[in-house]
């Protein structure tokens, strides 16, 4: 079991990266009190670039301390909650080790894993190093995706508990990253197990693996 750090949202910002104006919702910061998670979202927070982030696959983003903390010793910097674009910084849970399709009871709401982050240019903009954006890539630390399965309030403090594990397949948040990003003959072993996975998700982890 493990509890919420913080829930964090943005909304939509117009800023200047790389000579371009472009939209984005990365700058989350911590929420005081409950945050209602329904649909595609959660309350209050934007999505700069619909195209590659958001909508109910991705509607959830949670990236977990250790990570965080284990990045900042890397990086010699602090890495508040937000920073990273997550919505929910988590503690004790293992987020990278998470399964596609499992299950979260995170507050009142039901939340299923689906798939990694795959970090773009306004992850470097944000943290002020363009070459940041590969370091997190190859790290294979990407957070988690997650649906909203069932609506409901989610604040900081609450506790994170895994309702339903998946024993049926190995296809985790950290083995998806480090067959997208570190080694291609990973993806035949995702490709292996990609039916036994939710169907959208599945569809999603195929086009990571190329399949």
């Amino acid at each position: 079991m493990g509890r919420v750090v913080a829930v964090c949202t943005a909304a939509v910002e117009h800023v200047e990266i790389e000579g371009r104006v472009e939209p984005t919702a990365i700058r989350k910061q911590p929420v005081d009190g409950p945050v209602m998670a329904r649909g595609d979202a959660l309350a209050g927070d934007g999505v700069g670039d619909p195209g590659n982030h958001g909508g109910e696959l991705m509607a959830v983003y949670a990236f977990a301390q250790e990570d965080a903390d284990w990045f900042a010793r890397q990086w010699d910097r602090e890495l508040p909650p937000g920073i990273l674009g997550e919505n929910l910084r988590t503690q004790d849970v293992d987020v990278t080790g998470a399964k596609v399709g499992e299950r979260w009871r995170v507050g009142d709401a039901l939340l299923e894993v689906t798939t990694i982050r795959v970090p773009c240019h306004k992850l470097g903009w944000t943290l002020g190093d363009p070459d940041k954006v590969r370091a997190f890539a190859r790290a294979a630390r990407p957070g988690a995706y997650l649906t909203i399965v069932e609506p409901g309030e989610i604040a900081a403090d609450d506790e994170v508990r895994v309702v339903r594990s998946r024993e049926d397949h190995h296809v985790t948040m950290g083995l998806l990253a480090t067959a997208y990003h570190v080694e291609r003959r990973l993806r035949a072993d995702v490709l292996e197990e990609v039916d036994l996975l939710p169907p959208a998700a599945g569809r999603r982890a195929r086009q990571l693996a190329g399949g």
